[in-house]
């Protein structure tokens, strides 16, 4: 199973950015959308694949972060 999740760009440097999941920092390529510094995409397999709005982003992480405190307690 593969996830796809929401990140937001911190830095971008050609077809490279650096973005953040909530806390851990990444390089991903941004090659395959126009992403902006303080925008959010959907990241898969260390691509960007689409922009989202931060109201989608935040709710998918807030989602995650409930899932794996679950996971933890379960």
């Amino acid at each position: 199973m593969c996830l796809a999740m929401p990140a937001k760009v911190l830095s971008v440097n050609g077809d490279e950015a650096e973005v953040d999941f909530g806390g851990a920092v990444r390089k991903t390529n941004i090659s395959m959308v126009d992403a902006k510094v303080g925008e959010y995409v959907i990241i898969h397999a260390g691509f960007a694949i689409q922009k989202v709005d931060e109201e989608e982003a935040r709710e998918t992480l807030k989602l995650w972060d409930e899932f794996l405190e679950s996971s933890e307690t379960a």
